[in-house]
């Protein structure tokens, strides 16, 4: 017996809206496979270097990255976890040991800067010149004020590195304060305490925020600051979209990548400069 055509348009709505959940649930799917999670450190995310790299990554690629800023160790923690695709960091030792581990595939570094020491124009502790180590020794000495992020990321890891250098394995003298924060917060309470802070080029260019803060050490080679980007590993996390994030790391140091990495500047002035290799 024929249907009718009443019935018939009736199966035909029941069957549209049966499919309207199927349609959503493929829509999400596309949205979710064309976004990434990047776990990245706050000096690249407060410098405003992604709100250049990444729309132009999205522009040639389709892919969306949401960025997760923390300091360079809670960020490789990410990686260890699976919680992220993609590592975009600066400690190379960190670094390297992950991908030892196991937990990210490959290191490629991306780019580079410097970190530079501010401190009030007045630079009670004189520590004004190029030698880090020097600069370091004479604010222990005078109990300066300093800040120190505190929150192992790679900023965190340099400055221990340049205390042990300077024969001061644990600082604790009295104007040493640990915020455990990022690189802006860090700079806010230099700011508003006239203390001295080691920062990274880039987030102190940006900053807006410098009170009586000037730059008193720069130019020494062992400040140089490397980063790096890997994908993490899907062996170890399956759920990792490795190939959309193989795409990020191929582009970024591609020379389109770098091109745009080398074109962002503050002022005039250029805040990374491109030095990928394969």
């Amino acid at each position: 017996m024929n249907a009718s055509p009443l019935a018939l348009r009736v199966f035909k709505g029941f069957r549209a809206v049966a499919l309207i959940p199927l349609a959503l649930a493929a829509t999400v799917s596309i949205a979710q496979t064309n976004t990434i999670v990047m776990a990245s450190t706050t000096s690249t995310e407060q410098s405003g270097l992604f709100s250049s790299l990444l729309p132009a990554f999205k522009q040639a690629s389709g892919i969306d990255i949401k960025v997760v800023a923390l300091g360079t160790g809670q960020a490789i923690d990410m990686g260890r976890r699976g919680d992220a695709d993609v590592l975009f960091v600066h400690d190379q030792v960190a670094e390297e040991k992950v991908v030892a581990e196991g937990f990210a595939i490959k290191r490629f570094p991306v780019m580079y800067n410097d970190f530079v020491l501010v401190g009030p124009a007045a630079d009670p502790a004189k520590t004004k010149g190029k030698d880090i180590v020097e600069a370091l020794k004479k604010l222990s000495a005078s109990n300066a004020s300093f800040v120190s992020r505190g929150d192992k990321s790679g900023t965190h890891a340099a400055e221990l590195r340049y205390w042990k250098t300077a024969g001061v394995d644990n600082p604790q003298f009295a104007g040493y304060k640990a915020c455990g924060c990022g690189m802006g917060p860090a700079l806010n309470i230099g700011s508003s305490s006239n203390a001295y802070v080691l920062t990274d080029r880039g987030t102190w260019l940006s900053f807006k925020n410098r009170g009586e803060l000037v730059v008193l050490v720069e130019g020494d080679t062992r400040l140089f600051n490397q980063y790096g980007v890997m994908v993490v590993n899907p062996a170890k996390h399956p759920q990792v979209k490795a190939a959309e994030a193989q795409k990020f790391v191929d582009w970024v140091i591609s020379p389109a990548g770098q091109a745009v990495v080398a074109s962002y500047k503050i002022g005039g002035e250029q805040l990374f400069f491109p030095n990928a290799t394969r």
